[in-house]
């Protein structure tokens, strides 16, 4: 009889997060009880709004607000779908899938990391893009900061494994 496992899934509708799932299923699911929860970080189009606002040094991000809620951000709408995407991906994958949003307040690393610890999983599971170099120091890696950040088992597949077919 194996140990069920209980698996974090960053998913965010890329080909790296979509090649994450089929290997957790690979490495985790097979031949045992495994339960994904699929985490989909969004941002509010208004915390967007501010957070760039402020970055460009305009006056009055604040005044960004508007009578906008989840349910009318194209946004979090967005996110929805795609976290579904994700859900049905894992649990054609073999896993027992359920399906999370998380609203980034600072950076998503740190909400996953959070969510990790909300959940209590066993691995949080994350693609990579494979930006290296000088990208890199442009575009910070959110697998790299869950991985450092976290006192968790990670599992990051990187860009370069080969398609996995289900």
């Amino acid at each position: 009889m194996s140990v069920p496992v209980k698996v974090l899934i960053a998913y965010d509708g890329s080909e790296s997060s979509q090649r994450a799932v089929k290997y957790a299923s690979k490495v985790l699911a097979q031949g045992r009880d495994a339960e994904a929860i699929v985490v989909t970080a969004w941002e509010s189009t208004i915390h967007q709004a501010a957070r760039l606002s402020a970055m460009s040094g305009v006056a009055g991000a604040g005044a960004a607000e508007t009578a906008l809620t989840r349910e009318s951000d194209v946004v979090h709408a967005e996110a929805q779908k795609t976290n579904q995407q994700g859900v049905d991906l894992a649990a054609a994958a073999g896993f027992t899938a359920h399906g999370e949003l998380i609203e980034v307040s600072t950076t998503v690393w740190t909400a996953l990391i959070a969510a990790s610890d909300t959940f209590d999983v066993d691995v949080i599971v994350s693609g990579s893009r494979g930006v290296s170099g000088i990208r890199s120091l442009w575009h910070s890696s959110v697998s790299e900061h869950v991985l450092r950040g976290c006192k968790r088992p990670v599992m990051i597949v990187p860009s370069g494994c080969a398609e996995l077919d289900l």
